[in-house]
């Protein structure tokens, strides 16, 4: 079994076809799949999905889309995490994305008084977090550090060092490898992958976007998550089959999934 940790199926470039990519997913094995919000207007049409008994869903304000946030949102946030408790269809399984994207130095302080905000939610809630975490490893670790969140969560496209994921790994958080991990140029991602035990990692798409290689500049979609599985498998030593089954565990364990 396949689980997709990391897949943004709400977004418009799968309007025309959503439904269709779903069963092409679950034609190459993918039977759950797990869409993290990015920014309030999108909320909606996450949660959604969110009705679907193979869609468990997260909720939050990514840092990419700085310029569509409002300061009223994260009030919002917390107001939508108490509308969907536990026995609430569909069940917010998780806060996020949120995070840190050096990339765009504009923003830098604005990321954090949001990131932070949403890391607090998060911690009075006992929700795990996805995290964008771009060119900011080292920062964004000392931070949870410093707020020992109790669920810990999901540090989303990692592509960092060895010695960054063990940081994260020691903090209770888990790795989400892609697309990037296909890439014969990415080495030192490759030896943070193999170092990994493996309850440390899941697998996902982040379709539409993070293809595998072979596929620049086309459309990502969780059929593909496969090809990430092999690669994995390869770097680890392992089958395919077992890197799936760990990847499935560790996400159903991190989201509380059935």
């Amino acid at each position: 079994m396949l689980i997709d940790a990391h897949c943004h199926l709400d977004f418009p470039d799968f309007d025309a076809d959503r439904e269709a990519v779903f069963e092409r997913a679950r034609a190459a094995g993918v039977d759950h799949f797990v869409v993290p919000g990015t920014t309030r207007a999108r909320w909606p049409g996450v949660l959604a999905l969110g009705e679907r008994a193979d869609v468990s869903v997260c909720l939050g304000l990514h840092p990419y889309f700085m310029d569509e946030h409002r300061d009223e949102d994260v009030a919002a946030l917390a107001q939508a995490l108490d509308a969907h408790p536990e026995a609430v269809t569909p069940r917010i399984v998780a806060i996020g994305e949120c995070g840190i994207d050096a990339r765009f130095a504009d923003t830098w302080d604005a990321q954090w008084v949001l990131f932070d905000a949403q890391l607090k939610l998060a911690k009075a809630r006992r929700l795990p977090v996805v995290i964008h975490c771009v060119r900011a490893n080292d920062a964004v670790a000392k931070r949870l550090r410093q707020l020992e969140l109790p669920a810990g969560g999901l540090v989303h496209a990692f592509a960092g060092s060895p010695e960054q994921a063990h940081k994260f790994l020691d903090l209770g958080y888990v790795l989400g490898l892609g697309g990037a991990v296909t890439h014969a140029r990415a080495q030192r991602l490759h030896r943070a992958v193999a170092s990994l035990p493996d309850d440390g990692y899941v697998l996902e798409s982040d379709s539409p976007d993070m293809p595998p290689a072979g596929h620049r500049g086309e459309r990502n979609e969780p059929a593909r998550i496969g090809e990430v599985c092999r690669a994995v498998a390869a770097l680890r030593g392992q089958t395919p089959d077992q890197v799936a089954a760990y990847g499935a565990a560790t996400a159903q364990r991190l989201f509380g999934l059935a």
